[in-house]
């Protein structure tokens, strides 16, 4: 990232947050297996995105990063708090973090001091391997997990009533370590060595007040939400998306990402609810169906993405359409058809899914899968969506290792930082 100061913004680092940076060195990261690997292969492809320059605010009515135009690259981290943290602890490392963030949205480094600017016999501010790099369209959000609210830090009357651990669904075999978290952080750049950066960056300043519990790096966009973005391709090889909430969709928004002034509380008013699920793929068994099993197992075909009942991609599924034989063009159990709105009321969610690979297991298969992300404005509403989808085909390849549920705080106002209606 580039040493010029633009638009800088208020305040600084607090002793601790600086404390941090000094205490942490580089150490303060863990990134699964694989994740090198996968970095290094896409940084060229990265930096010569066209909207490698892109610079999205950190500052705003809605934190970034949710009805942004979805970008490649993601690492997504879920945070612990450490034993002995007050709650002024809580409220600095949340005003350190916004503070850091709001300048590595920009371009900028973590700080004025930055990777070459400080004292030589000190552990410099910024790691560096950001140095030169534009901002990339860098989003990072934040996000408060169920664990949050308990005695610790005297949030217990301010916790949402629908904020609570996801219940088990058929298919979870879930890793409690690779699941849950007091917070979290999602950064998305084009380039992944400027997401990596940001939570390397974040996780250091936040020495001695939380740690990483586990992180996920996630490239290949499966979703989209600008109508100008064209729809991805999960691993599965099926495009992926076709109907998600696009930022333009005020109406949309509204009823079903943002929660409303009438929800309660008030703090969360204009934020939103964030599911993370890792799901892994069995593509070894998925690579060997027939491709006529494969789009009935998802509803699609797999070139256009056209829904069997006929027409292209953006043609709304005809579910009482009759195809060969009895049977109806789409199969009752497909993935498109329990996963439609029709059959969940009209309820819709907001998706910012990434294709993931962490190498191999043991037996050598790919490790391999979706790491989902969906913005909500009740957790109920992909509840309801998640348990329709017990008798989905799709089901038979997929096995949930990870989950997590945040509420998303609204963006915070120039001057301020995330979460501070929390606290006020």
């Amino acid at each position: 990232m580039t040493g010029t100061e633009h638009a800088q913004p208020r305040g600084g680092l607090s002793r601790r947050g600086m404390l941090g940076l000094l205490g942490a060195g580089a150490g303060g990261l863990v990134v699964g297996g694989g994740a090198g690997a996968a970095i290094g292969a896409s940084v060229g492809s990265a930096n010569a995105s066209s909207s490698s320059g892109t610079v999205h605010p950190f500052y705003g009515e809605h934190q970034a990063g949710i009805t942004t135009p979805v970008q490649e690259h993601l690492h997504f981290a879920a945070y612990d708090l450490a034993e002995g943290t007050t709650r002024d602890d809580l409220v600095s490392l949340l005003k350190d973090w916004s503070y850091a963030a709001s300048r590595m949205t920009q371009g900028l480094q973590v700080s004025a001091s930055g990777a070459v600017d400080g004292s030589p016999q000190a552990p410099p501010d910024d790691t560096g391997e950001a140095l030169g790099l534009p901002a990339s369209a860098l989003t990072i959000t934040f996000g408060f997990g169920p664990g949050l609210f308990d005695e610790r830090f005297g949030l217990a009357a301010r916790k949402p009533a629908e904020l609570a651990q996801l219940p088990r669904f058929v298919g979870d075999q879930l890793d409690p370590m690779g699941s849950y978290g007091d917070l979290c952080i999602q950064a998305c750049a084009d380039d992944p060595q400027v997401a990596v950066h940001a939570i390397r960056n974040l996780s250091r300043i936040a020495f001695g007040r939380a740690q990483i519990r586990w992180s996920q790096l996630g490239f290949g966009r499966t979703s989209k939400t600008t109508v100008d973005q064209s729809t991805p391709r999960n691993l599965f090889g099926f495009k992926d998306g076709t109907a998600n909430i696009l930022a333009d969709d005020a109406d949309a928004l509204k009823k079903d990402v943002w929660v409303a002034d009438s929800d309660a509380p008030g703090w969360l008013s204009g934020g939103s609810y964030l599911v993370a699920r890792k799901i892994r793929m069995t593509i070894e068994v998925w690579d060997r169906l027939r491709l006529a099993e494969q789009e009935r197992t998802i509803g699609r075909n797999k070139g256009e993405g056209a829904p069997l009942s006929g027409g292209g991609e953006f043609t709304e599924p005809d579910f009482h359409k009759a195809g060969a034989g009895a049977d109806p063009a789409i199969d009752s159990h497909s993935h498109v058809r329990l996963a439609h709105p029709d059959f969940h009321r009209g309820v819709r969610i907001l998706r910012r899914g990434y294709n993931f690979v962490d190498g191999n297991d043991d037996l050598g298969q790919l490790s391999a899968g979706l790491f989902f992300l969906s913005y909500q404005r009740r957790p109920d509403q992909f509840i309801g969506i998640q348990r329709a989808l017990a008798t989905d085909l799709m089901s038979e390849y997929l096995v949930h290792v990870g989950s997590a549920i945040f509420a998303v705080p609204p963006g915070p106002k120039q001057g301020s930082y995330v979460g501070s209606g929390l606290f006020t």
